[in-house]
């Protein structure tokens, strides 16, 4: 068993989420009872329990293990959710510093490692000023400064172009691994495992993995990408894999698993070290282009060689296409929805997760979903369902009345989806996916948006490909078309877009306004 490995055991799911350890938060973001959170100063002796879980100096043999404790610890501390950033900075790292021990020292720079922006100079510093003061760490722990570098990296595929593996060789100070990620092309191109392999075992890993799949009938081609492309395709799959997920307390133990690191923590690892490559080329897209690159699924594929009329794939029929009978008043009320909307095909993925009456009408679904993007409700839209199309009465495109219908009455189940499509032209494709089905909260005042990811691209500017052009022309001030799109959004420099922005707090008061 490798050190790695055997650190891992160490390290496992019992010690990480031990009670305690005041970055595990079972329950709802909002709910975070950390110190930060709730007022309280935090100690030293606070954040010594939580060392004495991550960091284990005297039995790790190189930095890869620091890296994986931070990415641990990352990884749970992302359940609190955007307010995590605030509390690394303002309590961890500062109270890391102020232990000024060796594993202290480890963890900073195991953080300034595999995180980025402020949060990765913060850790750095602190570590740099501990290493001033004298407070000793292994000599491995150096390593970490030397640069990431990539081998072999590769991409195993089907004839048809569909990736069932990407993986590479990452080197640094003369110690090297393998990191693979398995793809879901049934699942948008997510990725799925994550595996860390000793760079020694990959070639009888790699042999295994070629000879099951070609045993199954499956010809899988293998091509050498260029390091750019390598980051765009780990980054695409990560990005659309974090989309997908939602972090539950029931599953809490897939952040750390007994074994070792869960995919979350990897995921923070692998982006570390993709980060050190070369950054993918700008470049204007086209339908069939972008497809090739970014499209993973047959039934998305197929939506862009042969789109249908309206809308793309519909939601697969029931068994019986008779629409249910809207609740009755001797039902009693109706209970929650939680939905989540993402924007199809958006990269990295926009989305807002709502929580709905479960009898809200399709029309009125309309209007909040318009307002939680930011839309202004001056084009046609549709939603497709198992039971037909519904929207503005239509016979000619056979919609009907989406006022007569209702949420619950096309979606009444955890897993039920429905595609809404906004405006025909530039097709603003919503996949609608119920999530739960919740009793009602006497304290809480429906609907509200509860999450969600990224600014909604500006309305007309064409659809998603149209989106994704604005943005590269926006980022380069010398473009030709550069001031003529400034114009148009009626900004005087690019910063006053940002496309990062989201705040589920005014989204959820445009819900409740109703405007």
């Amino acid at each position: 068993m490798s050190p790695v490995s055997r650190n891992r055991r160490r390290n496992g799911k019992k010690r990480s989420v031990r009670s305690g350890a005041p970055l595990v938060v079972l329950g709802a973001p909002e709910e975070c009872d950390c110190p930060h959170c709730a007022g309280v100063q935090g100690t030293p002796g606070d954040i010594g329990d939580l060392l004495a879980q991550s960091v284990d100096i005297d039995a790790m043999q190189e930095p890869l293990e620091v890296e994986l404790a931070a990415s641990m610890l990352l990884a749970i501390g992302a359940t609190i959710g955007d307010d995590f950033e605030p509390v690394l900075l303002e309590l961890f790292v500062p109270t890391f510093e102020a232990r000024a021990t060796p594993e202290a020292r480890a963890m900073l720079a195991g953080i300034a490692a595999v995180s980025d922006g402020e949060v990765s100079r913060a850790a750095a510093e602190a570590a740099r000023r501990l290493a001033g003061a004298g407070v000793a760490a292994p000599s491995w722990l150096a390593e970490l400064d030397a640069p990431v570098t990539v081998e072999e990296p590769r991409r195993f595929a089907d004839p048809a172009g569909f990736t069932f593996l990407l993986a590479a060789r990452f080197q640094r100070a003369g110690r090297s691994h393998v990191v693979a990620v398995a793809m879901d092309d049934c699942d948008c191109g997510a990725a799925g495992h994550l595996l860390l392999i000793e760079a020694g075992r990959w070639a009888e890993a790699r042999e295994a993995l070629l000879s099951d799949l070609r045993a199954g009938g499956v010809d899988v081609t293998e091509k050498k990408l260029r390091p750019a492309d390598f980051r765009r395709a780990v980054e695409d799959a990560l990005d659309a894999r974090a989309d997908h997920d939602r972090v539950d307390p029931d599953v809490l133990g897939a952040l750390v698993e007994d074994d070792g690191p869960g995919d979350a923590a990897l995921a923070l690892l692998l982006r570390a070290w993709v980060r050190a490559l070369p950054m993918p080329r700008q470049r204007r897209r086209s339908r069939l282009h972008d497809a090739e690159l970014a499209v993973a699924s047959i039934s998305a594929l197929l939506d862009v060689l042969s789109p249908p009329r309206r809308g793309g794939a519909l939601p697969t029929p029931r068994r019986s296409t008779s629409l249910p009978p809207k609740r009755k008043k001797s039902d009693g009320a109706a209970p929650v929805q939680q939905i989540k909307v993402s924007l199809r095909g958006a990269r990295p993925p926009i989305w807002r997760r709502l929580e709905v009456p479960a009898d809200v009408s399709l029309a009125r679904l309309h209007t909040l979903i318009q307002l939680a993007f930011g839309w202004h409700d001056s084009h046609l839209h549709v939603f497709e369902t198992p039971y037909g199309s519904f929207g503005r009465p239509d016979p000619e495109l056979g919609h009907r009345a989406a006022s007569r219908v209702t949420l619950e009455q096309v979606a009444p189940a955890v897993g039920d989806r429905l595609r809404y499509t906004y405006d025909f032209g530039d097709n603003w494709e919503h996949d609608v996916l119920v999530e739960k089905v919740l009793g009602r909260d006497a304290s809480v005042t429906y609907p509200r948006c509860v999450g969600g990811r990224r600014a909604a691209p500006p309305e007309d500017c064409g659809g998603v490909w149209g989106y994704a052009e604005l943005m590269e022309i926006l980022s380069d001030p010398s473009h030709p078309e550069h001031q003529e799109r400034l114009d148009w959004l009626d900004l005087d420099d690019a910063a006053g877009f940002d496309p990062a922005r989201f705040d589920a707090k005014a989204v959820t008061a445009a819900l409740q306004q109703g405007r």
